[in-house]
């Protein structure tokens, strides 16, 4: 996976929100304010239309035993239901912790990567994060019908602990945590609520799989350092140059400091020996007389307005070479 990155670092032209993470909120919160003030208050016989809606858009069970719920909303499911899925959210606290984890997470990955690549990725690690709750979710517990991104988004965490490992994220603001270690625990966490069949109503599957699929594309993006991972410290320009159109992932060589001419003759001084650099230097001498020479038999001739600019730099700058 060789993409190329249009100047998306800090200095190239880096957005708070980028196209997609732009998209992805708008019309996560448009979906959830139409089920809120709209299809709620609307009704087909004694059923609100945001029952209705769910028990179509969400993700509905394929396999295992549903009986036991006795929910309006189960029903059948259909193969657009895998895509659905993640622009539905049952209240406002899914929503925003659902949002803001993906903003916050999102919109460097999305600078870094580009819009494109970094849609193909939200959504493969969304749909994986389906797959998985449809699939692997009946092995471990009954399975309900499931809404919200946090699949996809775990597909982000596991995306930001390897672009960015040591970034510090503060915990409810206050406790500095390294990013890597953040997503692992949360991983570790949901692993544990899976094995020991912890009944939250939350798809603790669905949010392993998005990880897990995360992964899996990133193991195949030549342009992920993995080892990266296991450093104290991150240099930035491991990941991309953010000050040209390279491709990602190429080390960053920074600009060179423009040496002046003084500095660039003491070091071809140093590999001569002391009779060659005395040659060296009255042969110059003898080139910046010669220069001066003819500037100044042009300005007895035809006086001082007669010079150009540039010989009047040269006169100026040449004179205090003369030893």
């Amino acid at each position: 996976m060789n993409t190329k990155y249009k100047k998306p670092g800090f200095l190239g032209g880096f957005s708070l929100f980028p196209p997609v993470i732009k998209f992805m909120l708008i019309s996560n919160l448009t979906v959830f304010l139409l089920q809120i003030f709209l299809l709620n208050m609307l009704r087909i016989g004694k059923y609100p239309l945001s029952l209705l809606f769910l028990k179509y858009f969400a993700l509905q069970p394929i396999f295992g035993d549903v009986s036991f719920y006795n929910n309006p909303i189960l029903g059948q499911f259909y193969p657009w239901q895998i895509v659905t899925y993640m622009f539905i959210h049952g209240n406002f606290g899914h929503i925003f912790f659902n949002m803001f984890a993906l903003w916050m997470f999102g919109v460097e990955i999305e600078n870094l990567w580009g819009s494109k690549k970094f849609l193909i990725y939200y959504f493969i690690c969304g749909i994986g994060a389906a797959l998985s709750n449809l699939f692997i979710t009946p092995f471990f517990s009954d399975v309900g019908p499931t809404i919200g991104a946090s699949g996809a988004v775990f597909g982000i965490l596991i995306a930001f602990a390897f672009l960015f490992p040591n970034r510090e994220i503060y915990l409810y603001f206050l406790f500095p945590i390294k990013a890597k270690y953040f997503v692992v625990f949360y991983i570790i966490l949901e692993v544990v609520y899976i094995v020991t069949s912890v009944e939250s109503g939350v798809a603790h599957v669905a949010h392993v799989g998005g990880a897990v699929i995360g992964f899996i594309y990133l193991l195949f993006d030549s342009n992920v350092r993995f080892k990266n991972f296991f450093k104290k410290q991150n240099n930035i320009f491991d990941y991309t140059d953010f000050f040209s159109d390279r491709e990602f992932g190429k080390p960053f060589e920074p600009p060179r400091k423009k040496e002046s001419e003084k500095e660039i003759r003491n070091a071809e001084y140093k590999e001569l020996s002391k009779e060659d650099i005395k040659k060296q230097q009255e042969e110059e001498q003898k080139k910046i007389q010669k220069r001066i020479d003819k500037i100044l038999d042009k300005l007895a001739e035809k006086g001082y307005d007669a010079l150009t600019d540039e010989e009047k730099r040269m006169l100026f700058e040449d004179s205090k070479k003369l030893r």
